[in-house]
């Protein structure tokens, strides 16, 4: 399924802002990253989900030239990172987990700084650091002292580092980390908005549910890339087909009916769930007719029958649990 999804944007002549072959990296005989295979095109956002220590800022790190890959290729805007000159640097902002800004100075003066390293003009300066700390909820704590600020105060911070030189490329780790919900919708809202001008965003996550605000999502188990999918594809590929609710009078079907709902060449599992059954079934736009036969024909009374949208921390749990060894599950 990853490659299907690289091949198509090869065979669109464009060169990928990001592409990566066989890339694997091993820390004292453990991989961390195996053979993962990633293309990514200008001008999407691709959100990174996996499990703590599934290897997600361990390709970030490669991705940026910080760590160097064990064997398997890397390319960022057609260089290896570990190669970058200062003008490729430029080109992408990278927001790290842990913090890398200045305790000493206040909130205005680290990103008065930054703003200096990368030779931003003093002239429109003011107006744009002020908005990205409006972006950011830090413009009335400007003159606090980074060491004084709340470590999701920190975090919010180095975003708005991350933002000042107006990177088209952007690997963001966990930014909405501890960040309550009117604010994290706030930043997606930016993302997004980033993404309409022509950037391209990374973002390793766990809140499962900003899959919805990605272009793609990129699910990893224990240093592997399972799949990239779109949001509106992962259901699919989770359940091996179309989820179907069922309600059933009484909410009570026999065993032996259940057995043969099963059994029926259309269906591909089937189980008793909260609103009656849950049924997977090969295609939502035929099959819902079948099973309407199926029922009727079994003289089971159903009250309901329609598509179901499964959560996307249902789809994330059932991607990972197919695709990862049950010691490493059990070890995580």
């Amino acid at each position: 399924m990853v490659e299907a999804v690289v091949d198509k944007q090869l065979d669109h002549g464009v060169e990928p802002v990001i592409s990566a072959r066989q890339l694997t990296k091993v820390f004292d005989d453990q991989e961390a990253i195996s053979d993962l295979d990633l293309s990514v095109d200008a001008g999407v956002i691709v959100g990174v989900i996996g499990p703590s220590g599934c290897g997600k800022t361990t390709l970030v790190r490669m991705l940026t030239g910080i760590a160097r890959p064990t064997s398997g290729e890397v390319r960022v805007f057609g260089a290896d990172p570990t190669k970058f000159e200062t003008h490729h640097r430029r080109r992408f902002g990278y927001m790290p987990q842990l913090p890398v800004l200045y305790p000493n100075l206040t909130v205005w003066g680290n990103l008065n700084f930054i703003a200096s390293v990368y030779g931003i003009s003093a002239w429109g300066r003011r107006e744009h650091l002020e908005k990205l700390l409006d972006l950011v909820d830090l413009g009335p704590h400007r003159h606090k002292r980074l060491a004084d600020c709340s470590g999701g105060m920190q975090r919010r911070l180095t975003l708005a580092a991350t933002l000042v030189h107006r990177p088209e490329l952007l690997y963001l780790d966990e930014p909405t980390a501890g960040v309550d919900p009117i604010l994290r919708d706030r930043f997606w809202t930016h993302f997004r908005s980033l993404r309409e001008q022509g950037a391209t965003l990374m973002i390793p996550t766990q809140y499962v549910g900003e899959a919805v605000s990605c272009d793609l999502v990129a699910v990893m188990s224990a240093g592997r890339l399972i799949t990239v999918q779109p949001p509106d594809s992962l259901g699919r590929f989770a359940y091996g087909g179309d989820l179907v609710s069922v309600g059933v009078e009484n909410d009570w079907i026999s065993r032996a009916d259940l057995v043969r709902l099963r059994e029926a060449p259309y269906v591909r599992e089937a189980s008793r769930s909260d609103e009656g059954l849950a049924v997977v079934v090969d295609d939502e736009a035929t099959d819902i007719n079948h099973l309407q036969q199926f029922f009727a024909a079994s003289e089971i009374a159903i009250t309901e029958i329609s598509p179901a949208e499964p959560s996307f921390d249902a789809m994330f749990v059932r991607i990972i649990e197919a695709n990862t060894d049950p010691e490493t599950l059990a070890a995580a």
